[in-house]
């Protein structure tokens, strides 16, 4: 007969990483993921984590032996606008822990698109943001930085945090077109998988018949999903309130690293000294690599990387501009992190 798993000491101990969340049986997978591992992931997937047999507890049971929860803060993105960088950055023993793109959220999201009782989303939706806001030292805040497929459910997850604060992280139309061209066909596929599971989420809402879509190019329908989620952050944006959310874009963030690290830090309530994060490993090394990688490589691998794409990138930027103006979307979103 085997030994029960002593569930509060799973629970309490952050270094079990709730990862996984299995709706038929109702029960969460943790991971053992120590500080020294976790922050050497760049996401928090299999991928990148180290193998082993993950411990599996009911999720009742799980909350019921969860200790107070930190705060918790969220970095909504929508993709290759440096969320990475942030998440890793605000990731400093004393000050907070950060959550890179955990999978228990994206679990919610595949059981949503697959018919899920929306009431089991919502009680499964509170429990991973209750496994997910356990610091590793006692007084840090928990920063989540979920995938952007989470970013529909964003708007359920500030109304079930009313304390936490959010930045809505976003590259400029031409930057995400940019780095969508010089990724090659993985990019371009990967942003036509995004498309159709924004049009499951339903938040597609662009002037066009569902069949148009299969007309148009790779790049097309990356803006296409760049202006999805661009309406969705200026609705965040009205709904919850500026006190609460603020947006940034990557560009901004670049020009001003200094500025825009103090700011979310005082969205945040964190107490930091901004100029020691962006001397840090987050701004000087490669967020998917680690190699060193300042603000002049960064310039100069966009630079080699679009030349190529150039005309293909303007055009579709300027049919997206009239897609956008036609539609009601905003190509600058309201509530600037910086004024």
């Amino acid at each position: 007969m085997s030994t029960p798993v002593p569930v509060a000491r799973i629970v309490r101990d952050p270094a079990w990483l709730a990862h996984r969340y299995d709706p038929p049986a109702d029960a969460v997978h943790f991971r053992y993921v120590p500080r020294v591992t976790h922050r050497a992931a760049t996401f928090l997937t299999d991928e990148h984590l180290p193998a082993g047999d993950p411990v599996v507890l009911p999720l009742a049971d799980s909350i019921a032996a969860m200790p107070p929860p930190a705060p918790v803060h969220f970095l909504f993105h929508s993709a290759f606008c440096l969320s990475t960088l942030l998440a890793r950055a605000f990731d400093v023993e004393g000050l907070a822990t950060g959550v890179p793109e955990p999978v228990i959220l994206n679990d919610l999201v595949g059981w949503k698109r697959r018919g899920a009782d929306p009431r089991g989303v919502a009680r499964g939706l509170d429990g991973a943001m209750a496994l997910l806001a356990r610091p590793f030292a006692a007084g840090e805040a928990v920063i989540v930085k979920p995938s952007n497929i989470v970013n529909p459910l964003a708007l359920a997850m500030l109304a079930m945090r009313p304390q936490a604060k959010a930045l809505l992280l976003h590259a400029p139309l031409r930057t995400f077109l940019g780095s969508v061209a010089r990724k090659g066909m993985w990019g371009r596929l990967w942003v036509r998988e995004l498309f159709v599971g924004q049009l499951q989420d339903g938040i597609v809402d662009l002037g066009f018949a569902a069949d148009r879509y299969l007309e148009q190019t790779d790049l097309q329908i990356a803006a296409l999903g760049w202006l999805a989620q661009q309406a969705l952050f200026a609705r965040l944006v009205e709904r919850v309130g500026p006190a609460r959310v603020r947006t940034l874009d990557s560009d901004r963030l670049l020009a001003a690293p200094r500025d825009a690290v103090a700011a979310l830090a005082r969205l945040f309530g964190l107490a930091c000294d901004a100029g020691a994060i962006i001397a840090g490993p987050a701004f000087t090394r490669h967020s998917k690599t680690g190699a060193s990688f300042g603000q002049d490589a960064r310039a100069e691998e966009r630079r080699t990387g679009e030349q190529p794409h150039a005309d293909e990138i303007e055009k579709v930027a300027i049919w997206a501009e009239a897609v956008a103006a036609g539609a009601g979307v905003p190509l600058r979103l309201p509530a600037p992190l910086l004024g």
